[in-house]
């Protein structure tokens, strides 16, 4: 060898194998081929890699420093580059990880994995969305086997290290190419990557380690929730494979529409239909409120409130009961309940309600009204076209 191999990797000659991994990693990264192309380039790759190829073996760097030629006069003879270097060094030299980009970690993967969350839809009524309740679920979900506890082999029986393998999971590829033999690691056929094999696998769960089974739960539905919702449920979901931790277990509300009362946030709506008789001259009545849904049997909840109507109201008008809505989801206090009174006008009238009404027309002068026609809203826009428009 013509050339001093510390000198090509720029290390001296009592650094450790740490110093020299780090110098070939950063003239891998200036150098390899797919960074840069030249010629020139290229040959002194083939240089640093084979420096790296003896320096980073112990019994080939010992016979070098020795004056021995640690190729056996072969290896780099011919027309590639060092023969035997390993895929994993360039992978490190570019990702800094062991044979991977991001540094991700080689071996068996584990049998054990968290398992997946579950949504189920949950049906209630306004005043139990509103209030709270308290249901009980039946769900469809893998459990954990009882029979092997989550391992997947048979009773009196475990898993096995992979002869294929050796128990690490993954199985060495070798390639040649234009830089000598390239190796790669694969997950193994044979334990799928496990690195283990279940020589007997449970009959129960067929060495999943789990089964599907129906249980029930009992979930809280908090005050104030409204369609879309969603209830989360710690490790209420699926087991993982394995016997690994169960997922969550989401409960996503749908209410229902309610016959009296409508939702805007936490406001109730709801239309009161008064006589015009009662518009005209004034009244109270008792207004149902939600609570009554819930409200049991010799319960002091509040089940109605007095409403007052006053004289002279018009239909589509509205009047607000603070603190009769529903109660906040995440906060304290309550919405508004709206009330929006419709005035009903009488359709059929006996001959003494008529008389009455044409003596009323008569006393207010309305027998024959004109009717008032009201203009658009004029916006500040208009105003200010007819100011200032052709005349």
């Amino acid at each position: 060898m013509s050339q001093d191999l510390y000198e090509t990797l720029g290390v001296s000659r009592d650094a450790d194998g740490d110093a020299i991994k780090k110098a070939y990693r950063r003239l891998a990264r200036q150098l390899h081929p797919d960074v840069n192309p030249d010629p020139a380039t290229q040959e002194r790759f083939k240089d640093v890699t084979r420096a790296y190829e003896v320096l980073s073996d112990p019994e080939k760097r010992r016979m070098y420093d020795l004056g021995g030629d640690p190729f056996n006069g072969g290896g780099f003879g011919g027309a590639g580059a060092g023969a035997g270097f390993s895929f994993t060094d360039i992978m490190d030299a570019f990702f800094g990880g062991a044979g991977g980009a991001g540094g991700a970690t080689r071996g068996p993967r584990p049998r054990v994995r968290r398992g997946q969350d579950a949504l189920i839809r949950l049906d209630v009524e306004l005043a139990e969305a509103a209030f709270g309740t308290t249901r009980e679920l039946k769900v469809d979900t893998a459990v954990l086997c009882t029979v092997c506890q989550g391992e997947g082999a048979a009773p009196g029986s475990h898993p096995v290290p992979c002869e294929t393998c050796g128990g690490r999971g993954e199985t060495a590829h070798v390639q040649r190419s234009f830089l000598g033999e390239i190796r790669t690691m694969r997950p193994c056929a044979a334990c799928r990557g496990y690195g283990t094999i279940i020589p007997e696998p449970c009959r129960e769960c067929s060495g999943d380690g789990r089964v599907r089974s129906r249980r029930t739960l009992t979930v809280k539905i908090p005050p104030g929730v409204d369609t879309g919702t969603r209830v989360q449920l710690s490790g209420q979901g699926e087991v993982g494979p394995g016997g690994g931790p169960a997922g969550d277990l989401y409960v996503e509300i749908h209410v229902a529409d309610h016959a009296v009362f409508r939702r805007d946030g936490a406001d109730l709506v709801c239309d009161v239909t008064i006589p015009m008789t009662a518009a005209a001259l004034g009244t109270t009545i008792d207004l149902p409120t939600l609570e009554a849904d819930v409200a049991g049997e010799g319960s002091d909840v509040e089940t109605s409130v007095p409403l007052e109507i006053r004289p002279g109201t018009q239909s589509g008008s509205q009047t607000v009961l603070r603190g009769r809505g529903v109660p906040s989801l995440r906060g304290t206090g309550r919405g508004d309940l709206v009330v929006r009174m419709v005035v009903e006008t009488p359709t059929r009238l006996d001959p003494r309600q008529e008389e009455l009404l044409r003596e009323l027309a008569a006393l207010r002068d309305e027998e024959a009204p004109d009717g008032k026609v009201q203009a658009p809203h004029r916006t500040v826009f208009d105003r200010l076209r007819d100011a200032f428009g052709p005349r």
